[in-house]
């Protein structure tokens, strides 16, 4: 009699491996943010170098979705995916030890930075055209793909929780043992890759050509609502935490928790509601009112002088973000269906495009308006103190990040709704880029 350990893995097992993967993805990007004040309190990093350690986190994940898109439909989904997991666990080894022993602490900082993210970026590419490719469950691909993401944030949950909860009880100084502890997820991970069954990608001969997809008005349109939903997303979930801390005076503990923790959780909830329910609700409008509610997030938690307020917008901008990257996903797919994985990397790309330059652009304009006696320094005098760091003006800024995808996705909407002229004229079934899924 066989034993369980001998039974053959089912796309089951592949479907929960990709839901670990993405919890994966979520310990690379949100690890080290959350480590911003004991970085800069023990290697006196300014707020400036600390953005750029997110700049350089998704401009190296979007330089392997670049490479990704050249050989993601060519090689299969095994090999990227299990290198993937080797170098999180790689990369997350030497956040622990790197800074010792590199030249500077710095320097260490970003060799860990690089090695996850080349890590992140394969994980980005291929685990969601992995998910689409897999037998549809009932309640469709796009509520499957709602689904999948949805992990990203219970993962982002669990590092801040779990990290919180070690730095209170170990302090500061006890720092190295984090990214030891979480690299277990990739490890873990790592052998499950190694056996589950994959799907085959889109053969060469029915694969749309990129040249194709590019002379598309909705998928140039597909491509900036996927970049500034990730800028949308990752600047509020990057620095939601320091500026609890630096401009609401709120402890380490409570910044954590209800900054990026919270944040992660309404995200979650959103996209497992969604996941639950999308396939009854249009894709599009939902995105203008994601994107109406998040400006309105970013407003209300840099103008109000209320902490409690404050903290409370920067949380509720999980929930107004929570579909826009997983539902320009399958915006896409609904639209491209032969797109195959070289698609996904493209819009990975311009998520991770919009994720490294967002928070980098906000820490650049809080530095200079921190330090600057003019319009930015006029304009911080206006606002409620923030204890000098200048981040109420680089996160009131990038308000501008959500209101742009609100416009694209309206841009997106009429886009639909000519398509679907077009058709009833030809007396053609319609393509209906605004539903959530074929």
């Amino acid at each position: 009699m066989r034993g369980r350990a001998d039974r053959p893995l089912t796309y089951a097992s592949t479907r929960r491996a990709c839901y670990t993967g993405f919890v994966t993805q979520a310990i690379v990007n949100n690890l080290a943010p959350l480590l911003f004040i004991v970085f800069q309190t023990s290697y006196d990093v300014p707020v400036e170098m600390l953005g750029r350690l997110v700049l350089l986190n998704f401009g190296v994940q979007l330089l392997t979705d670049l490479a990704a898109v050249r050989f993601a439909d060519r090689i299969g989904y095994r090999i990227p995916l299990v290198l993937a997991h080797g170098l999180a666990v790689l990369g997350l080894v030497l956040l622990s030890v790197a800074p010792a022993i590199a030249p500077t602490p710095y320097i260490g900082l970003c060799v860990a930075v690089v090695v996850y993210a080349i890590g992140g970026g394969l994980l980005e590419v291929m685990i969601s055209p992995v998910v689409d490719a897999l037998p549809s469950p009932q309640e469709g691909k796009a509520a499957a793909m709602s689904l999948l993401h949805s992990f990203y944030c219970w993962g982002q949950v669990a590092v801040v929780g779990g990290t919180t909860a070690v730095l209170a009880m170990t302090g500061h100084g006890s720092w190295q043992v984090l990214p030891l502890i979480w690299a277990v997820v990739p490890a873990i991970n790592f052998a499950m890759f190694l056996r589950v069954p994959l799907p085959a990608t889109v053969p060469e001969e029915h694969r749309m050509s990129l040249r194709s997809l590019f002379g598309a008005p909705a998928f140039v349109c597909a491509l900036v609502l996927m970049m500034t939903a990730g800028a949308a997303e990752l600047t509020m979930s990057q620095w939601s935490s320091f500026f609890a801390e630096t401009s609401l005076g709120v402890t380490k503990a409570w910044g954590d928790l209800a900054g990026p923790g919270l944040f992660a959780v309404l995200m979650g909830i959103g996209r497992i509601v969604y996941g639950l329910w999308g396939a009854r609700i249009p894709l599009a409008p939902t995105m203008i009112g994601a994107g109406s509610l998040s400006v309105v997030c970013y407003l209300v938690a840099t103008l109000t002088p209320n902490a409690v307020v404050s903290l409370a917008a920067c949380a509720l901008c999980g929930l107004a973000v929570s579909v826009m990257w997983p539902g320009t996903f399958s915006l896409a797919a609904a639209r491209f269906p032969l797109g195959g994985a070289a698609m996904f990397a493209v819009l990975a790309v311009m998520g991770d495009l919009g994720g490294a330059v967002g928070p980098w652009v906000t820490g650049v304009v809080a530095d200079a308006s921190a330090a600057s006696a003019g319009l930015l320094g006029s304009l911080a005098g206006a606002l409620p103190g923030d204890g000098g760091s200048g981040l109420r003006v680089g996160l009131l800024g990038a308000a501008v990040f959500p209101l742009t995808l609100v416009v694209c996705a309206v841009v997106w909407a009429a886009l639909a709704r000519r398509d679907q002229v077009l058709a009833d004229d030809l007396g053609a079934e319609p393509v209906d880029v605004a539903a959530p899924e074929r």
